[in-house]
């Protein structure tokens, strides 16, 4: 797998409140990634992007949520979401 491939397993990072308190009280990072995307591939992919030992990988489908403008409504991409966590000691710069 080249890098170029691994650059598009993990689409971006999740900046949140949420995920920057997760990222403080037990050393996981979220990541936007692809629907399709294994939990084994996202593993090798963080490990090989940002050189860390990846201890597990916990995924989940995002529903997208209903918009409205003006009579029209529709509804945004449903998404799948990966919780990173790393070894002690090790940290990802996302920044």
């Amino acid at each position: 797998m080249s890098k170029s491939d691994l650059f598009t397993l993990i689409k971006r990072a999740v900046v949140t409140e949420k995920a920057s308190d997760d990222t403080a009280k037990r050393n996981a990072y979220h990541f936007r990634v692809p629907k399709d995307a294994s939990k084994i591939e996202i593993r090798e992919a963080i490990q090989r992007l940002f050189d860390v030992k990846v201890l597990s990988v916990n995924t989940m489908l995002v529903q997208g949520k209903i918009r409205r403008r003006g009579y029209t409504s529709g509804q945004k991409a449903d998404w799948k979401k990966a919780m990173v966590t790393v070894a002690e000691g090790q940290t990802i710069d996302i920044f």
